[in-house]
């Protein structure tokens, strides 16, 4: 195998990465209404975030938190899209799975609210 081929695979492997996950954003964007008020409210929060934290570790917590927020809602609404794909037909294998995802998801923001609670807290009150 040549040496610049390699290279190209890398390149396109990267390339075909960059295209599908700006499709699956769109697709987020424009079909899951919790993805959308998410995004917004995190948005909307950063700014907040960066003052509230007074630290890099602090600014990370915060803003990782948030974009863990982000990652479920986006693994939650695949699992929600393969279900729907699987069958519409009532299935108490097809409700776990939707009941699990949609439980990731609170767990997440129930980990960003404490994150951003306890640094809050520490920034006014400590």
């Amino acid at each position: 195998m040549q040496m610049g081929s390699e290279n190209e695979n890398i390149f396109r492997h990267i390339q075909n990465a960059v295209i599908y996950s700006w499709a699956g954003f769109k697709a987020a964007w424009d079909n899951e209404m919790a993805f959308r008020t998410e995004t917004i409210v995190i948005a909307l929060m950063m700014p907040i975030g960066i003052w509230i934290g007074e630290t890099a570790v602090q600014w990370a917590l915060l803003i990782g938190s948030s974009l863990l927020v982000l990652i479920t809602e986006l693994l939650n609404s695949a699992v929600e899209k393969v279900v729907d794909r699987i069958g519409t037909e009532h299935h108490i294998l097809s409700k776990q799975a939707k009941d699990l995802g949609s439980a990731a998801a609170a767990v997440s923001m129930l980990a960003a609210l404490m994150v951003w609670g306890l640094i809050t807290y520490e920034r006014f009150m400590g």
